[in-house]
């Protein structure tokens, strides 16, 4: 019996079998049903799902979410992947192509207190974090020596800066299992990404929505990344309506920022590109992991082509590294490794 043709044929889709994960496989294949094609979920267990008691620095390789996924892709087992963008390692596979950025959600970053004590965030929809907004939560709304939860050297960092006496500790776990710990009391408060409380449907867990002064984020937090083979032109094709240009350019730039950085997805880095105009704005900072020092840049560009997306973010890079970044993230490294 001959082969469906490409337009028919069903698409394999690849996926963590987190309830985030499932639920952007889930968007994504309600996208492509939306275009006339057929799609199969396929679960795939990664290392990271598996290694659920060290925190992810100390597993101690790149693209603990995302390799197991990748290799499906290559051996033909799936013919797409979907990736939260920021767990996605900047150096490319040989073979394979993110052949879709879909529209992002906010890439901001949320503080959750306990069911009894969570306040919902008075905004609501898009990029809701403020750029410049006063000091908020968790400056005031957590008292003194607040036990937070996060498993992120980033937001650790971060956090740090503000609040030196906090209490950081480390948390892991899918969303609904973090949010289990917070509420049986392990914790005061956790933070999360905003775009997956909201993708899920949890937005009341809000108590706070950190402005981007306090709290940059991860480079392509609240981005999908769609893969698939390079040379499957019909994939390729089939997810082409799926692409937002303006989200890729502004991950783009914050990647290229990363890659010349020789940061990794783990690193105490945070950035944040968007579009304001005609312009493609980049603001990124390196800390210690204790906080105490922070470095920050910025920078624009007047065009969105592709080519000056990733001069921007080495710029950006650049700016950091003459500053002292690579001494910061080479600190950031050797605690783990010790």
């Amino acid at each position: 019996m001959p082969d469906a043709p490409a337009h028919q044929r069903t698409l394999r889709l690849g996926t963590r079998g987190s309830q985030l994960a499932r639920w952007q496989a889930e968007w994504v294949a309600q996208q492509l049903h939306g275009l006339g094609r057929k799609v199969e979920l396929v679960e795939i267990a990664t290392h990271g799902d598996r290694e659920r008691v060290r925190p992810v620095e100390e597993i101690g390789t790149r693209g603990v979410f995302t390799k197991e996924i990748q290799r499906a892709l290559l051996a033909g087992n799936v013919d797409l992947g979907v990736h939260s963008l920021k767990d996605l390692p900047t150096e490319p596979v040989d073979g394979l192509v993110v052949a879709a950025v879909p529209a992002r959600e906010s890439p901001a970053d949320v503080l959750v207190t306990s069911a009894q004590n969570g306040e919902p965030a008075a905004q609501s929809g898009g990029y809701s974090a403020q750029e410049n907004s006063p000091l908020p939560a968790p400056c005031s709304l957590l008292p003194k020596g607040a036990r937070v939860g996060t498993g992120s050297l980033r937001r650790q960092a971060q956090l740090r800066h503000v609040r030196p006496d906090l209490v950081i500790q480390d948390i892991r776990g899918n969303v609904d299992t973090r949010l289990r710990k917070l509420d049986d009391g392990e914790f005061d408060a956790i933070v999360l990404a905003e775009a997956g409380l909201r993708r899920l449907g949890l937005t009341n867990r809000i108590s706070q929505v950190l402005p981007f002064n306090i709290m940059l984020p991860a480079v392509g937090q609240g981005a999908l990344a769609i893969e698939c083979r390079a040379e499957d032109d019909a994939t390729r094709a089939a997810l082409d309506p799926l692409e937002d240009s303006i989200t890729r350019a502004a991950v783009l730039a914050e990647r290229s920022l990363l890659a010349a950085l020789r940061g990794g997805c783990m690193a105490p880095v945070g950035a944040r590109g968007r579009i304001e105009g005609d312009a493609l704005h980049l603001s990124a900072v390196v800390l210690s992991v204790d906080g105490r020092r922070r470095l920050e840049a910025h920078d624009r560009s007047s065009s969105s082509d592709l080519s000056p997306v990733e001069e921007l973010g080495r710029r950006v890079a650049q700016a950091l590294l003459d500053q002292g970044a690579a001494e910061l993230i080479a600190a950031s490294r050797s605690d783990f490794s010790s």
